[in-house]
C-alpha cells in the first residue's frame, strides 16, 4: 500500500513506469531534504513524518514558511523543471518516505501527464499554504498562529501525540520561547491540548479549529479541492 497521497493517485501504469526509480528510506528528525540555495540531488515523497520548508535570509535569519507530509513531495521545484531548491528543507518529525534522483523525476513528468498534473496540482496548494503564513504572521495573535500550526501538525502524524520542544516551535514560528509557552498556556486553560515535556497532544481538535479561527482550513480545503482528502 502507497501512503503518499500523490502516487497512490496514480494509475497504475505510470506508477509502475515510476516505481522503478523510487527508494524507500527513513527519515530522522533532522534529515536534511534539500539546502537553501543549493541543487537539488533528490526529491522525496513522504509516506510518514513532517517535512519543514524553511524561508533563509542572506543574514541567516529563518522562518518556516510551510510544511508537508503524506499529502506531498519535496524539494518542489523539481516538479516544474526546477533544479535549484530556494528553501532549506528537512524532518522536523521523523517519518519514512520515496526518494527518486532528481534527472529521473524529471524524466518521467512528459511520459506521465497524471503525475505531472498531480505535482503541479500540489505545488499549488503548497503557494496557498504560503500565502496563509504570510496572513497570519501579520494580523493573527501568537496562540492563533500556534493553533494553526499544532492543527497543521496534527493533519500529518497518526494519532494525537506532537513530539516538539517550545524551542523547535518557537524557530518555527519566529517569535520568542517565552511567547510559545505563554500561548500553550492559553490553550492548555482551554483545555484544547496538553503540554508535556517534548510533547503537545490535541485533546480538543473541534475546538482548536474554532479557537484559530480564518488562520486554518482554506488551503486544506484547496488541497481537497484539486487533489483530495490529506
Amino acid at each position: 500500500m502507497i501512503r503518499n497521497r500523490l502516487l497512490a493517485r496514480l494509475p497504475e501504469n505510470e506508477f509502475r513506469k515510476i516505481s522503478k526509480q523510487l527508494e524507500s528510506v527513513n527519515l530522522s528528525r533532522g534529515f536534511n531534504i534539500a539546502g537553501a540555495d543549493s541543487p537539488i540531488d533528490d526529491v522525496y515523497f513522504l509516506c510518514s513524518g513532517i517535512g519543514s520548508v524553511v524561508t533563509v535570509s542572506t543574514a541567516d535569519q529563518r522562518a518556516e514558511a510551510g510544511m508537508f507530509g503524506r499529502e506531498g513531495f519535496s524539494p518542489m521545484p523539481a516538479g516544474v523543471g526546477g533544479t535549484i531548491s530556494i528553501h532549506e528543507v528537512f524532518m522536523q518529525v521523523e517519518g519514512q518516505g520515496l526518494r527518486i534522483p532528481l534527472q529521473a523525476l524529471q524524466a518521467a513528468l512528459p511520459k506521465n501527464p497524471v503525475f505531472a498534473n498531480l505535482l503541479a496540482r500540489f505545488i499549488q496548494t503548497f503557494a496557498s499554504q504560503i500565502s496563509y503564513t504570510a496572513l497570519c504572521n501579520a494580523n493573527c495573535q501568537v496562540d492563533e498562529r500556534l493553533a494553526r500550526w499544532l492543527l497543521m501538525c496534527h493533519d500529518r502524524v497518526e494519532g494525537d501525540e506532537i513530539t516538539l520542544t517550545h524551542e523547535f516551535i518557537s524557530s518555527m514560528l519566529s517569535v520568542r520561547r517565552p511567547s510559545i509557552t505563554t500561548a500553550l498556556h492559553v490553550l492548555e486553560g482551554k483545555k484544547l491540548v496538553r503540554a508535556e515535556r517534548g510533547r503537545i497532544t490535541i485533546r480538543d481538535r473541534k475546538g482548536m479549529e474554532e479557537f484559530a479561527g480564518s488562520c486554518y482550513g482554506k488551503p486544506e480545503a484547496e488541497y481537497r479541492r484539486l487533489i483530495g482528502d490529506f
